[in-house]
């Protein structure tokens, strides 16, 4: 099958998908089956970090955790947007432990000292919660030479994790949550042009493709970090800024079928708080609250073991030049 005809073919079973799986209407019809009782926990005590924590899921996330005690470490680029969220989520859930941190992380060299700095001050981080995301609209670059969405979703958060690890290792049943995308169901993994140097840069596929390396980062992570529970989710179509900016048509097509924001959160929220999380396997891909396949059937997007460890070696040795010694 030619590339068109496959991603043809990827394109609409994804959108067919969509209409069944990630709208508000499946959100509803999947909640019949949740067990309650699953987010009817006392988070006093456990250390949360959450990046994008400002709005959309990223905020709703936070609040969901910061009503049920938890201390919540805010991760914004936005100071002003961050303090504002920060002020409604303790005026509503009574919880003052609640902290901003500003970086963005796109700027790949900040993210490395950030997550130093980090572990010097703070004795634990129980959870992590890589929310954040950016669809840019055209190619640009950051200070380090990446372009910029990978720089963000990709090696911010591999970073990010990568530095936080010691500290979740030496924490309480420590977990690692990365909000995905439906979208990366229509992406292979690529090893090469990380930074889409070559061909056409359309903001929405290299977002995609993305979201797909993140997949599989958490399942290499989970092999190599046995003691960290690592899951990665799907929100479903959720009414976002993010989405509304980035997707204006299928926003304006969807918008009466999207989720809200907190239905979005909602498998974030209940990965990183209940107890039924650590009775599945560490690097499995979750919608509504169940492990789902993180591939389309017949899409062709499954890569090999070697593709994948190959990745994960360039990730690490791209990485490093940027560590600050």
């Amino acid at each position: 099958m030619g590339n068109t005809t496959m991603s043809l073919y990827r394109n609409s079973a994804w959108f067919l998908k969509g209409m069944t799986e990630f709208t508000r209407s499946a959100f509803l019809s999947a909640a019949k089956h949740f067990v309650e009782k699953d987010l009817e926990v006392s988070m006093a005590g456990r250390v949360f970090m959450i990046t994008g924590a400002n709005s959309g899921i990223g905020r709703a996330t936070a609040m969901a955790i910061a009503k049920r005690g938890g201390t919540v470490h805010m991760v914004c680029r936005n100071k002003d947007k961050a303090e504002e969220a920060r002020a409604d989520i303790v005026k509503e859930s009574g919880n003052k432990e609640i902290y901003v941190h500003i970086l963005d992380l796109s700027e790949t060299r900040k993210v490395w000292e950030f997550a130093e700095a980090f572990k010097r001050k703070y004795k634990a981080l129980n959870v992590l919660i890589n929310n954040a995301g950016c669809i840019m609209s055209e190619r640009d670059v950051n200070a380090e030479g990446l372009e910029k969405s990978f720089a963000s979703n990709v090696m911010g958060v591999y970073i990010l994790t990568k530095g936080l690890i010691p500290l979740l290792e030496k924490s309480a049943e420590p977990r690692v949550i990365t909000v995905s995308s439906g979208g990366m169901l229509v992406q292979k993994l690529r090893t090469g042009n990380l930074q889409t140097e070559i061909g056409r840069y359309d903001g929405t596929m290299v977002y995609a493709q993305h979201k797909r390396q993140q997949v599989v980062m958490t399942e290499q992570w989970a092999k190599t970090h046995s003691n960290v529970h690592f899951s990665v989710m799907h929100p479903g179509w959720v009414d976002t800024p993010a989405v509304a900016n980035a997707m204006p048509d299928f926003y304006q097509s969807m918008k009466d079928s999207l989720r809200t924001p907190e239905q979005g959160a909602d498998t974030a929220v209940w990965l990183a708080i209940s107890e039924a999380t650590a009775t599945k396997p560490s690097g499995s891909f979750f919608q509504d609250r169940r492990m789902v396949s993180a591939h389309l059937p017949l899409a062709w997007t499954h890569s090999s073991q070697l593709e994948q460890q190959k990745f994960m070696s360039v990730m690490e040795d791209l990485a490093k030049t940027f560590q600050p010694h």
